[in-house]
């Protein structure tokens, strides 16, 4: 009887366990010695978006990667995403309790980058914002206000009932605008095709009506910006990056005039260059 018991309770606490690692909105993984570095993905990409990246710096450094809840292998959680996904890489950065924690962060990524900067509780020594901006709202609609964006929309709609075919279509033809080489842009698509089909649509509005702006006064710690200078040319991405930065005291914009938006794929060996010289400071 004593045994039945232990074993019952032994599945109770299996059960728990399991529930408990389903409900965590990201999935992290260390490798490397030294002072750590957070990498950050952007929306619908995983983890490997950084493989060349972590395959040089796990030389010199304790290299953290996440992976985001309904993309890459992490299940799908409850909505709403993003927050949950701030709340819970807040409680890592907690955790992991260094000051020299550096958060390197690409186009979503480089949102929470900033946002996790702003937190006044957090160890961070500098950030690296990828091609991110702290309003992507802001930039795609003209009055924009979170208020107006939601889950349950025509647009939304029309993407959770979309055809594999179609969905197929719409992802090859973001990924050929964001990188240059057929096969980056082959693994971006794979990774949208990959992604929960509701994560990526309501998590999509999550991210629109996320806005760090007024949040940027509140950032004390150094802050480089690495931007692209394609399609729209440097001129171009260098006043939406000032404009949308307005708030922020001080920060390093770097602009490459060659690369599209996933610029540790596209023009990877100044990107490590660049990010060599930011580590070491």
């Amino acid at each position: 009887m004593k045994t039945t018991l232990q074993f019952t309770l032994f599945l109770f606490l299996l059960v728990q366990l399991q529930v408990h690692a389903q409900d965590k909105s990201i999935s992290t993984s260390v490798i490397g010695n030294g002072d750590p570095v957070l990498f950050l993905p952007g929306f619908a990409s995983d983890a490997t978006v950084w493989d060349s990246t972590i395959e040089k710096f796990s030389v010199t450094n304790q290299c953290h990667t996440v992976d985001y809840a309904g993309f890459g292998k992490v299940a799908p959680i409850e909505f709403p995403w993003l927050p949950t996904i701030l709340e819970d890489l807040k409680t890592y950065i907690k955790n992991l309790d260094n000051s020299n924690l550096i958060i390197v962060g690409h186009s979503m990524g480089g949102t929470i980058a900033t946002w996790l900067a702003a937190q006044p509780d957090l160890k961070i020594k500098q950030i690296v914002a990828v091609d991110a901006l702290p309003c992507t709202g802001a930039l795609m609609m003209p009055n924009f206000s979170p208020d107006n964006l939601a889950y349950e929309s025509p647009y939304n709609n029309q993407l959770l009932v979309m055809d594999n075919a179609g969905f197929e279509q719409m992802a090859e033809g973001m990924a050929s605008g964001m990188a240059t080489s057929p096969e980056h842009q082959q693994l971006i698509k794979r990774a949208i095709l990959n992604s929960d089909r509701k994560t990526y649509v309501y998590g999509y509005t999550d991210y629109l009506k996320m806005d760090v702006r007024p949040l940027l006064s509140n950032i004390k710690i150094p802050v480089t910006i690495m931007g692209a200078g394609q399609p729209y040319g440097k001129d171009m991405a260098t006043q939406t990056y000032n404009n949308q930065y307005a708030n922020l005291k001080a920060y390093d914009l770097i602009i490459n005039e060659n690369s599209k938006h996933f610029m540790m794929m596209d023009v990877s060996e100044w990107f490590h260059e660049q990010l060599s010289l930011i580590l070491a400071k």
